[in-house]
C-alpha cells in the first residue's frame, strides 16, 4: 500500500448508534447545544397534501407507473423544501395543564406564552426560565376566584387567552362568564368588565354583556382598546381604563327566521386594511359580517346571510396583515377564503372536518406574512394551507389521535404554537430560521438538581410539624428541619398543590373546622347554651308576676306616680266618632 492510497474504513452502524455522533473528549459550548438541538428533533415524517388527505388531480395518470414514482419523488422533495422553510423540523413540548388546550398566545417580543385550558386554569410560561429539564408553567391563575368583591368559587372554562399586540403587559381572558378580564403578565387582575342587567331587553341599554362572552380581539392598534363578542347578539367595544360600561355596543339583528332577531356571536377579528381598520363577526346563523372598524356601527358595511351553514359554529376566522382577505372555519366542515372587496362569495371553498362541536374555540390563523394558513384538525395532524387555493402545502402530525383545537404563527419568533385535546402545547421550530423561544431553552444546558426539587427531601409545614421533623441536635434531620422551617412552601407547587402525584392534595383547615363537638358538648360546656331552645317569649313572660309583684327598678315611683284618669266617653259619641273615621277619605 502506497503513501498516497486512500484506506476505506468500514463504519458499524450498531456501534454508532451505541456510541452516539457525540465525539469523546471535552466538547465546547457550541457543540453541546448542538446536541441538544438535535434530540429534540421530530422523529415524524412529513407529507404532502396529497399524500395524507386525499385530494386528487386529474392530470394524473394511473396506468404509468413511472410517472408516479417520479410525482412521488418530486413530492418528497417538495416536502423537503416546505420543511427546510416551514419552523417544523424540530419541537418542545409543554405539558402544565390537565385538560384540553382552548387557546394559546404569545407576547409581542415572544418572551411569555400564555395557555388556557378546560381545566379552567391560565398558564404563565416564561422561555427565559426554562430548561430541556424544567420545561413547565411558573404561575397558575384561576380567571372566575380572582374577583376580591364576591366570595363566588365557582369555575368555568377558558375560551380565549389573547396578550395585547400593542402592549405586553394586558392579557384579555373570557371564560363561559358575562364578564371579559385584563390581567397584567405576571397574572394579576387589572380590570373587570361591567355585566348588564339581564332583564333589559334593549341590548343599547345595558352595560355589559348579560350572557357569556365566546371570545375577543385587541384593536390593531389602540392598546386600550378591545372587542368582546357574546351569545346575547352584541359586540362591545371597551377601554380598559373604564370597566364600568361599554365603549360601544354593536347589536346584531339575525334575519334568520325563529330567532327574534337575535343570534350568538361565535368568533370575531379585528384587522387593519389599506382603507382602515375592519372589524369582521361570525354568527350561529351562518352570516358573516364586517363594519368599519372605527363606526359609525348602525349598520353593517358588509354581510353575507348564508356564509356557512345556519346553526353551526363558526370558531375559526382571521384577517390577513393587508387586511383583503378573510378565512373562516365553520361547523359545516368547510373552510372559505373571502375577498374584503367584493364581499358576495367566497373566492375558494374546501372540506375541512371541524372540531367545532367537541371544541368551540377551535381556530384558523393566517402565516405573520399572510403567505399561508395554519388550520389544526381531528386527527391531530397541523395543516398548512396555500391562501390562494387552499390546498394544503404541508402536513405534519402533531398529536396524532388527539384532535388540534388552538393554532399560532408568531412573527418575531417564527415558531408555531399548538394545543391539543390531550393537555399539550407543541412549540414547532427550525434551528436555521428560528430565533429564542423554545431554540433557546432547548440550546440551554439543563438545570441542576436541587434537594428543594425532591419532595423526599423536604418537609411540608402547611399540615403542621410531624414527630420526624422535630429538631433534634446532633441528628441528621436537623438540616432538612431547619430547611423547611425558612421554607415553609417546600414541595407545594404555585398552585398549592404537592409536586409528589402519590400524596393527595389536603386542603388547609380552618380554626372552626378542626373540630365539630356534639350537642351534649355545647350543653355541658358552653353556659347559656340552652337559651337557643328556648322561645324568647316565654322566656320573657316568666319574670311578668315578678315584676308586677316586686318591681326593683321601678320601686322608687311607686308612690308618687299619678293615677291614669281617661275621659267618660257616652255611646252616642263613641257612634258618631266611630262614623266620622269611616267617612274620614
Amino acid at each position: 500500500m502506497s503513501d498516497g492510497e486512500e484506506v476505506e474504513v468500514e463504519v458499524n452502524d450498531e456501534l454508532q448508534k451505541m456510541l452516539g455522533t457525540a465525539s469523546f473528549g471535552k466538547q465546547t459550548k457550541e457543540a453541546r447545544a448542538e446536541r441538544r438541538i438535535e434530540a429534540s428533533k421530530r422523529t415524524v415524517s412529513h407529507g404532502s397534501g396529497k399524500a395524507l388527505t386525499g385530494y386528487e388531480d386529474s392530470d394524473d395518470d394511473d396506468s404509468n407507473p413511472k410517472k408516479e414514482d417520479d410525482e412521488s419523488d418530486d413530492n418528497d422533495d417538495d416536502s423537503e423544501d416546505d420543511e427546510d422553510e416551514l419552523p417544523v423540523s424540530h419541537e418542545m413540548i409543554i405539558k402544565s395543564h390537565d385538560r384540553a388546550i382552548t387557546a394559546a398566545s404569545l407576547d409581542p417580543s415572544g418572551a411569555r406564552l400564555a395557555t388556557g385550558s378546560m381545566d379552567c386554569t391560565l398558564k404563565l410560561h416564561d422561555f427565559a426560565s426554562m430548561a430541556p429539564n424544567t420545561i413547565r408553567a411558573f404561575k397558575s391563575v384561576d380567571p372566575s376566584a380572582t374577583k376580591a368583591s364576591s366570595a363566588n368559587t365557582e369555575t368555568h372554562p377558558i375560551n380565549q387567552a389573547l396578550f395585547n399586540p400593542q402592549s405586553a403587559n394586558h392579557i384579555l381572558v373570557t371564560t363561559a362568564t358575562p364578564q371579559a378580564k385584563i390581567f397584567s403578565r405576571d397574572g394579576e387582575l387589572l380590570t373587570e368588565f361591567a355585566k348588564g342587567d339581564m332583564y333589559l331587553r334593549d341590548m343599547h341599554n345595558t352595560k355589559g354583556h348579560i350572557s357569556e362572552v365566546t371570545t375577543g380581539t385587541w384593536h390593531p392598534t389602540e392598546k386600550n382598546i378591545c372587542v368582546t363578542a357574546g351569545t346575547d347578539s352584541t359586540l362591545r367595544i371597551w377601554d380598559i381604563n373604564h370597566s364600568r360600561s361599554q365603549k360601544e355596543v354593536i347589536v346584531y339583528k339575525s334575519k334568520a327566521a325563529g330567532n327574534a332577531g337575535r343570534s350568538r356571536m361565535t368568533a370575531v377579528v379585528w384587522g387593519q386594511s389599506t382603507g382602515g381598520n375592519l372589524l369582521v363577526s361570525a354568527a350561529l346563523d351562518g352570516s358573516l359580517i364586517i363594519w368599519a372598524g372605527e363606526g359609525p356601527y348602525s349598520r353593517p358595511a358588509a354581510e353575507v346571510r348564508s356564509a356557512h351553514a345556519p346553526n353551526t359554529w363558526t370558531s375559526g376566522l382571521d384577517i390577513s396583515a393587508d387586511g383583503r382577505l378573510v378565512v373562516s372555519r365553520g361547523g359545516d366542515d368547510t373552510i372559505k377564503i373571502w375577498d374584503t372587496r367584493k364581499f358576495r362569495q367566497p373566492v375558494n371553498t374546501v372540506i375541512h372536518a371541524s372540531t367545532a362541536a367537541q371544541h368551540p374555540t377551535s381556530n384558523i390563523c393566517f402565516s405573520p406574512d399572510s403567505n399561508h394558513v395554519l388550520v389544526g384538525s381531528e386527527t391531530g395532524h397541523l395543516h398548512i394551507l396555500n391562501p390562494a387555493t387552499l390546498k394544503p402545502s404541508l402536513i405534519t402530525p402533531v398529536t396524532p389521535g388527539s384532535s388540534l383545537i388552538t393554532v399560532l404563527w408568531h412573527r418575531k419568533l417564527n415558531q408555531i404554537i399548538t394545543g391539543s385535546a390531550n393537555a399539550e402545547v407543541h412549540v414547532l421550530y427550525s434551528p436555521t430560521t428560528s430565533t429564542a423561544g423554545a431554540r433557546s431553552v432547548m440550546t440551554r444546558a439543563p438545570k441542576r438538581r436541587h434537594i428543594d426539587d425532591d419532595p423526599n427531601f423536604t418537609t411540608d409545614l402547611s399540615n403542621g410539624i410531624s414527630e420526624a421533623a422535630i429538631i433534634v441536635p446532633g441528628t441528621t434531620n436537623t438540616n432538612v428541619a431547619s430547611m423547611a422551617s425558612r421554607h415553609p412552601t417546600i414541595g407545594l407547587t404555585v398552585s398549592g398543590k404537592s409536586r409528589d402525584p402519590r400524596r393527595p392534595h389536603i386542603p388547609a383547615q380552618t380554626p372552626f373546622s378542626k373540630t365539630n363537638p356534639d350537642a351534649e358538648f355545647v350543653r355541658k360546656n358552653i353556659p347559656l347554651s340552652s337559651l337557643r331552645d328556648e322561645d324568647p317569649r316565654e322566656a320573657l313572660l316568666k319574670y311578668a308576676d315578678m315584676a308586677k309583684s316586686d318591681p326593683v327598678f321601678t320601686n322608687a315611683w311607686a308612690t308618687t306616680q299619678p293615677k291614669t284618669v281617661y275621659a267618660e266617653v257616652s255611646d252616642g259619641e263613641e257612634e258618631e266618632g266611630r262614623d266620622a273615621k269611616k267617612t274620614r277619605r
